[in-house]
């Protein structure tokens, strides 16, 4: 049924995109729409395209040379250096984006407005099934501007934007881009292309690949905090105390990957129609959480993902009446992953089917007034097969209806959004893990109104007020096993309500003649907010047939919960220096958590100051930066203590010929003084610090 009605879907679409235009003046906008590139102010993601100033909530957009230089294998750490966002960092191989302190199940990760269809969710040490190498434009919403893609938004939104469905016709016989990198902190080397051909006059075929490999990082430094340094050096063991001594590289972090991919889009002036398949392949290592306890042994465990991804998207523009265009995007994937052990046995492995589709009607501007409603369906089925199970199989399926409507009443701007969610979750009965089957059903209402005032020319001053609701996890609600990746016993409550929150987030924006300035700030209070604490071990073994634990027991409750937080950031033209420009930028960001009854929510970033001066000309540009993130002492009692740190970065952009700005070469020195850096919101801080001195450098070209 559902296969007959995408096919049918594509066949009108198709259908409508085979007639002609309705008048030259439309073919002629729609001609021009498809060749141009998009601005690096104009946010696509989300219903209305808008720019950055228009947008109630803190937004970010990397691309072109920005997203060359900070480009690393994971998202995560290709995302560390944007305001309000920080990174799971469990390792090199696995790091997913937090923003705004909120990870996991409260931000969404997508490629071009589609689930990732991966099991990062589940835990930290599962990779993203996105390829930072394939992405032209990554877009970052946080707060409630995100929450139109679903009630586990909440957090926000990261999407990555590619071209594996083309979008414009290549005006040369065949387009190619393509990028190389080394890295020495990890012997990195990676390399990337893509190939574009036009067929005839409507028609472009795509073809990428990439591939990845590293050794294990060099971090520079002691592998172990000094606190575990003191602990292992004590030890009577020797093989324990040998650890107070380990630095440098850190063992079991060195992966592999490839990615394939392929597409065709039919493109005219009123519409595409185009699809995309790609197979990603990622073999990587998690590294060892050691154990101080003679009698408990450390596991060193590799994982072994690989994802088939179909895609389509389509788009018809109506030229007139009361929907200017409709939108449609789907997606499956058929993604696994193996978790092996050091004797080469597969302990567990992760099986999970998705499909996730959206329909957008954009409606036609009319005076000020622009919105657009839509609809998305989502049908996930996940399994996990091995020793360390600790969920049933289950499916989680999600309906959601939504609206953004817009009204510009000149310097003034209104807006409000709204989404229904209705959530099925059910779970099979699992002798192994002694529970019986489960089936629960959401209801969830999301909604957001703001408004925007100009307060003088060229700044605004906005507020956005959201209620919102999500519906529990899978995870959350039928966890109940050891789980390696976090070193615990997990325990889910299926009896969960709804989470439920109100926030409020205040914006201040301003550019002029050589500066701009963005600031935000903003609270939320929630109800039955959904978190895991460390507990005594009988509330695990009560489910676990009585026998002893693997791991400490973590539990899942509910509660009421704040956060709160800011972000600033701004840049200056200092001077003018010949054929240069002298620019200074910064930005800050900071967030406080606190669950009623646990004390501070844990694993929360702490305060970050980043400030650069950047000589910029046509074709060099040259960078410095400093990086400052302060201790974390406001601590859950089930996590520790992290040490701040200041990490100076350097970096020079080259385009060496002339009249080709898509070739550059870029040479970075990133962490210069080697200094020993841990990420609070990691896991796996105390045992896993960040990369040290790191000489990267970096090709680009398109022909």
């Amino acid at each position: 049924m559902l296969r007959s009605t995408v096919l049918a879907g594509s066949a009108l679409f198709a259908l409508a995109l085979s007639q002609p235009a309705l008048a030259d003046d439309a073919a002629d906008a729609g001609g021009d729409k498809h060749h141009e590139q998009q601005s690096n102010d104009i946010v696509v993601t989300g219903v209305l395209q808008r720019t950055q100033a228009d947008i109630l909530s803190g937004t970010s957009v990397i691309t072109g040379a920005e997203l060359t230089r900070d480009m690393r294998p994971t998202i995560g750490d290709t995302l560390a250096h944007q305001a309000g966002v920080s990174s799971t960092s469990f390792g090199p191989n696995a790091s997913r984006p937090i923003l705004r302190g909120f990870q996991g199940e409260r931000v969404r990760i997508l490629t071009d407005g589609i689930g990732s269809f991966d099991v990062s969710n589940t835990s930290v040490d599962h990779a993203v099934a996105i390829n930072p190498l394939t992405a032209e434009r990554i877009e970052v919403l946080r707060g409630p501007a995100a929450l139109l893609y679903g009630s586990s938004a909440i957090g926000g939104v990261v999407n990555v934007i590619d071209s594996r469905i083309p979008r414009h016709i290549p005006d040369e016989p065949v387009h190619i881009d393509g990028m190389v990198t080394y890295g020495s902190a990890s012997d990195e080397r990676s390399g990337s292309g893509k190939i574009e051909v036009p067929i005839g006059d409507k028609l472009v075929a795509h073809v990428d690949g990439s591939w990845t490999k590293t050794g294990d990082l060099d971090t520079g430094n002691y592998i172990l905090t000094p606190a575990l340094r003191a602990q292992a050096a004590a030890s009577a063991d020797p093989e324990i105390a040998d650890l107070a001594t380990l630095r440098g590289k850190l063992p079991n972090s060195s992966a592999k990957n490839w990615e394939v991919a392929g597409g065709l889009a039919l493109i005219t002036d009123n519409g595409n129609l185009g699809f995309s398949v790609n197979h990603i392949d990622n073999f990587y290592g998690v590294p060892i959480r050691y154990s101080l306890d003679p009698e408990t042994e450390a596991e060193q465990v590799r994982l072994h993902m690989k994802q088939t991804r179909a895609d389509l998207r389509a788009e018809i523009n109506t030229s007139g009446g009361f929907i200017d265009s409709i939108r449609f995007r789907t997606g499956w994937a058929d993604y696994q992953h193996q978790e092996i052990e050091d004797t080469g046995a597969v302990g567990t492995t992760f099986y999970n089917q998705s499909l996730e589709s959206r329909l957008e009607l954009i409606q036609s501007k009319t005076g000020g007034w622009e919105g657009a409603i839509g609809g998305q369906f989502m049908i996930r089925d996940f399994h996990v097969i091995g020793e360390e199970k600790f969920l049933p199989k289950n499916e989680t399926q999600q309906f959601g209806l939504f609206t953004l409507q817009s009204l510009d009443l000149g310097k003034t701007r209104l807006e409000a959004g709204g989404r229904f969610e209705h959530s099925i979750l059910s779970a099979d009965a699992d002798a192994q893990l002694g529970n019986d089957a489960f089936n629960r059903t959401f209801d969830t209402i999301s909604l957001s109104a703001g408004a925007s005032h100009e307060i003088a020319p060229g700044w605004r001053v906005g507020l956005n007020l959201a209620r919102t609701e999500r519906a529990p996890s899978a995870e959350e609600l039928f966890a109940r096993g050891n789980h390696a990746g976090t070193q615990a016993f997990e325990l889910g409550n299926p009896d969960f309500n709804k989470e439920r929150s109100l926030g409020l987030e205040a914006t201040l924006r301003g550019k002029g003649d050589g500066y701009t300035v963005s600031l935000s700030a903003y609270g939320n209070r929630f109800n039955n907010y959904i978190y895991e604490t460390l507990v005594d071990d009988a509330a695990c073994q009560s489910v676990n047939g009585g026998a002893p634990l693997d791991f400490p027991c973590y539990q899942n409750f509910q509660a009421k919960a704040k956060y709160y937080g800011f972000e600033a950031e701004g840049s200056v033209k200092l001077a003018q220096l010949g054929q240069f420009s002298l620019n200074a930028d910064g930005i800050a960001d900071y967030v406080r958590a606190t669950v009623t009854g646990s004390g501070p929510a844990p694993r929360i970033p702490p305060l970050r100051l980043l400030g650069g001066l950047e000589l910029q000309g046509d074709r060099l540009s040259a960078r410095g930066e400093v990086e400052h993130t302060f201790d974390q002492n406001r601590i859950n009692p089930s996590e520790t203590p992290t040490d701040g740190f200041t990490l100076v970065n350097a970096s020079i952009s080259v385009k060496p010929f002339a009249g080709n700005s898509q070739t550059s070469i870029v040479l970075s020195a990133n962490n210069i003084f080697d200094v020993e850096a841990r990420r609070h919101a990691s896991f796996l801080k105390d045992y896993a610090p960040l990369a040290g001195r790191d000489i990267r450098i970096t090709a680009r070209f398109g022909i």
